[in-house]
């Protein structure tokens, strides 16, 4: 059985790794775009972040391509389709 000071420790390094984790992940985010996609008629709209303006921008448009798209093929064509519109900004 741990007495209360080993608890106390191994909440304290737990909680430790916990920061640690969010804050190397978070830190890495440098950019944040949103954008707005139209594919066969419909509109979508996602927000995301990442390392580079790049990624940021293929992942909001990644996002906001899902929920617009049945298949394999769709994900890539709507992928590919130009934003309608599209904003970046440094985190």
């Amino acid at each position: 059985m741990m007495t209360d000071r080993g608890k106390l420790v191994t909440v304290a390094i737990l909680v430790g790794f916990v920061v640690f984790l969010l804050w190397t992940t978070l830190s890495a985010q440098r950019y944040e775009c949103s954008v707005t996609v139209e594919f066969r008629g419909q509109r979508g709209a996602a927000t995301a972040s990442g390392a580079s303006e790049a990624d940021a921008l293929r992942e909001a448009q990644t996002a906001a391509c899902g929920p617009l798209t049945g298949s394999m093929n769709d994900a890539i064509a709507c992928s590919r389709a130009a934003p309608v519109t599209r904003r970046c900004r440094t985190l």
